[in-house]
């Protein structure tokens, strides 16, 4: 055999091999690879758009969270403010009503008061019938004294 024609042969060979591998092949090949570029490339994108999403996701947890503090401040702030407007007006009725009570209590006080003083009055007035009766030895009629009986009491 020749070395030339072996040459030749193989290089026949050779270029039907990459013919072959060009036509039935490569295509394939090229055809994974694309897919998977694009794939990582679409995983890229779903990242950068998810890290996006979670920056303006965590923008907003954040707004809402300062909301939130805000609102439940000013809730505890009304709470207070009503509470103590409660207790404003509990002093004012409990004060109202004590002084209702005092001047109950004083009222009843004048009552007893002047009913002391009237039974005072006629058991003075009878202490000194009784000291008359004593003084003049003799019985002194209430129905026939009753003037001088009643200007006695007044006096008194």
């Amino acid at each position: 055999m020749n070395i030339n024609a072996t040459l030749f042969l193989q290089a026949i060979v050779f270029a039907i091999l990459v013919w072959f591998t060009m036509k039935f092949v490569w295509p394939p090949i090229t055809k994974a690879l694309d897919e998977r570029a694009q794939k990582i490339a679409d995983g890229l994108a779903a990242s950068d758009k998810a890290k996006s999403e979670l920056s303006v996701a965590n923008k907003r947890v954040e707004e809402e969270l300062a909301k939130s503090r805000n609102e439940s401040a000013v809730r505890l702030a009304e709470a207070e403010r009503r509470g103590q407007v409660l207790i404003e007006e509990a002093k004012t009725r409990a004060l109202e009503e004590g002084s209702k009570i005092i001047a109950a209590a004083r009222a009843e006080a004048e009552q007893q008061t002047v009913k002391a003083r009237d039974s005072l009055r006629d058991q003075v007035a009878a202490l000194a019938v009784k000291g008359a009766e004593q003084i003049l030895r003799r019985e002194v009629n209430a129905s026939v004294h009753a003037d001088l009986l009643g200007r006695l009491k007044t006096e008194l």
